[in-house]
């Protein structure tokens, strides 16, 4: 075992509630490739994870997230991170700087938490874990990690 398999990099997902889309990030990059990155999510406002956003991964992806809890960033301002991901542009205009050298990445991502119909709703939350899981699968084959 080399030091690459040993030392975990660091990733945060960032948005403003932390209910939806940091979420799910966080549950992809866990899922795909958890055994070489420690991942964390944050809001800029927690919200509480979505109940939809636990459903929809489940469902449709058969990863669980319903254990993970909605964090405010700035239990990690003192952490260092080797990327930071933000997923609206509230959370890239207001991103704190964190400690150490880092990369910062943004995908603008729609919320997916909106108010409307079931089907509005469940279209919502299918289009965000689609094009999260897009863009993880992305970072991962940039990362020299196949998903």
């Amino acid at each position: 075992m080399d030091n690459k398999e040993m030392v975990k990099k660091k990733v945060l997902f960032l948005c403003t509630g932390n209910s939806a889309r940091s979420q799910i990030a966080e549950g992809f990059l866990r899922g795909l490739a958890g055994d070489q990155y420690e991942v964390f999510s944050a809001g800029l406002n927690p919200q509480g994870v979505s109940f939809l956003a636990v459903k929809h991964m489940a469902e449709e992806e058969s990863i669980d997230i319903s254990k993970q809890i909605s964090k405010n960033v700035d239990e990690f301002k003192d952490m260092p991170f080797d990327c930071v991901i933000t997923l609206c542009d509230k959370a890239k205009e207001s991103c704190p700087v964190f400690t150490g050298k880092y990369k910062n990445l943004h995908w603008g991502i729609k919320d997916p938490v909106i108010k409307g119909t079931a089907k509005e709703k469940h279209d919502a939350f299918h289009k965000a874990v689609y094009h999260i899981k897009q863009k993880i699968v992305q970072f991962l084959k940039e990362e020299n990690i196949g998903a």
